[in-house]
């Protein structure tokens, strides 16, 4: 009899507790006998000898359970069989779930083979080892699936990487002149907060592609933060250089506020306000003070301004009651019949319009344009009769209409002499050429007659 006596136990121990022998005498009633299929693979000789029978193989000795009848002994290492048995179903089971890793089935399975190998059972061995071959061979291609799908949740975690780093990359290669900095800056926050949830859930990226996109990334927001330190800095050496040129001009407008050099002064004004829109822009709040004084100095000189011109236009309406009827008098000059007596008038409306003073200045320019057309058109008529009495002009009115006359003449003589011989088609084209000439003596001859030649 075998030294390893297991000990009788009242319900079916662990695959763990099964392996092996255990080295006590039981020191309780054995349990109720559960029969099992599996002790149909082994035997108990007289002495209660356990043997396990292995087709192709024969059989072995298992170990023996004294104390107990032949089946007793039998069926509890048939139980032990039968654990080990379900212990390898399972796992097989579990091959099969999607939702169990293949690391824990290969865990699983280390601790089954180690189970199988100590331990002494009756029942159906190749059985058992075929269903752990099935679950070596599964558990294979069980991990061939999984690196797939590593493969995979890795390729579309590097493309989700690849466009974070596009986009930050996208945003530090914008123009700083129309670069959004607050947007921009929000954008990138959050695309660096897309970066830590894609490293704390997403699939692991190879070392060396995540190092690769992490310095771009690294390189794109750091481009960005240089870039948008270096435009605020510029921006403020910019405002505070148009702080100071717009400090000046309102110092300018100030003193310019209490001028009664009308004319220039509004000039200046203008000057200062085109060299106000380059000065370029301050501060918000600075600019806006700024201009408020700029405002109120030139509004101050306007006002005044304005005040003396309405109190000079009440002045002023007295003479242009005067002008106006000076008006009437000189428009009744025209027509011009007798240019003479139409200057001598004139020259008369003339002095008197200067001595009459000026007139409110919402009328100047209506009255002076009344004025100003009585004047062209006596100016016209008198450049009209220079023109008929210039002797160089008639001289050469006299010149054309003479050449004209001679033209004519030997045309006249052309047509008669084609007629002659009956040269109808010669004398057709003498009598062309002659009407035209004709015309254009007539028109020589009038133009001639308005130098009385």
């Amino acid at each position: 009899m075998s030294d390893d006596q297991p000990t009788p136990r009242p319900t079916i121990p662990s695959p763990a507790a099964l392996a092996g022998r255990v080295h006590a005498r039981p020191v309780a009633a054995p349990a109720p006998v559960n029969h099992s299929e599996s002790a149909r693979f082994g035997r108990v000789d007289e002495e209660g000898h356990v043997f396990v029978t292995v087709e192709g193989e024969g059989e072995r000795e298992v170990g023996s359970y004294p104390d107990a009848t032949p089946e007793e002994a039998l069926q509890y290492f048939a139980r032990k069989y039968d654990e080990l048995a379900a212990s390898a179903e399972l796992l097989e089971a579990r091959l099969a779930n999607p939702d169990v890793s293949a690391k824990e089935v290969a865990d699983g399975l280390a601790t089954l083979k180690e189970h199988i190998a100590e331990a002494n059972v009756v029942g159906d061995l190749p059985a058992l080892h075929a269903t752990v071959e099935r679950v070596e061979a599964g558990l294979e291609g069980k991990r061939s699936q999984e690196a797939e799908h590593r493969a995979a949740a890795r390729a579309e975690a590097a493309e989700q990487r690849e466009a974070i780093v596009a986009e930050a990359e996208k945003i530090a290669a914008q123009p700083p002149g129309s670069t959004q900095w607050k947007t921009s800056g929000e954008r990138m926050r959050a695309l660096l907060d897309e970066w830590k949830q894609h490293q704390r859930s997403g699939a692991k990226l190879d070392k060396g592609t995540e190092t690769a996109l992490w310095q771009r990334f690294s390189h794109a927001r750091n481009t960005f933060d240089k870039a948008r330190r270096s435009w605020f800095a510029d921006l403020e050496s910019t405002r505070a250089d148009a702080k100071a040129a717009k400090e000046q001009l309102v110092a300018e407008a100030e003193a310019l506020s209490t001028s009664t050099d009308w004319a220039a002064t509004a000039r200046s004004y203008k000057q200062l306000m085109d060299r106000w829109r380059t000065a370029g822009r301050a501060a918000r709040a600075d600019d806006d003070a700024l201009w408020e004084r700029f405002r109120s100095a030139q509004d101050t000189f306007f006002s005044r301004k304005d005040e003396v011109a309405a109190a000079e236009d009440e002045e002023f309406r007295g003479n242009l009651a005067v002008k106006e009827e000076l008006l009437t008098e000189a428009e009744a000059i025209l027509p011009v019949t007798d240019l003479e007596a139409a200057k001598a008038a004139l020259r008369s409306v003339q002095e008197r319009w200067e001595q009459a003073g000026k007139v409110p200045r919402g009328d100047l320019e209506r009255v002076e344009k009344r004025m100003r057309r009585v004047e062209a058109a006596v100016r016209e008529a008198e450049d009209a009769r220079w023109k008929q009495t210039n002797p160089e002009v008639a001289a050469r009115a006299r010149s054309m209409v003479d050449q004209l006359e001679a033209s004519v003449a030997s045309l006249e003589a052309e047509v008669a002499a084609a007629e002659a011989k009956g040269d109808a088609k010669k004398a057709e084209a003498a009598r062309g050429r002659l009407e035209a000439q004709q015309v254009w003596l007539d028109q020589a001859r009038a133009g001639l007659d308005e130098f009385g030649g």
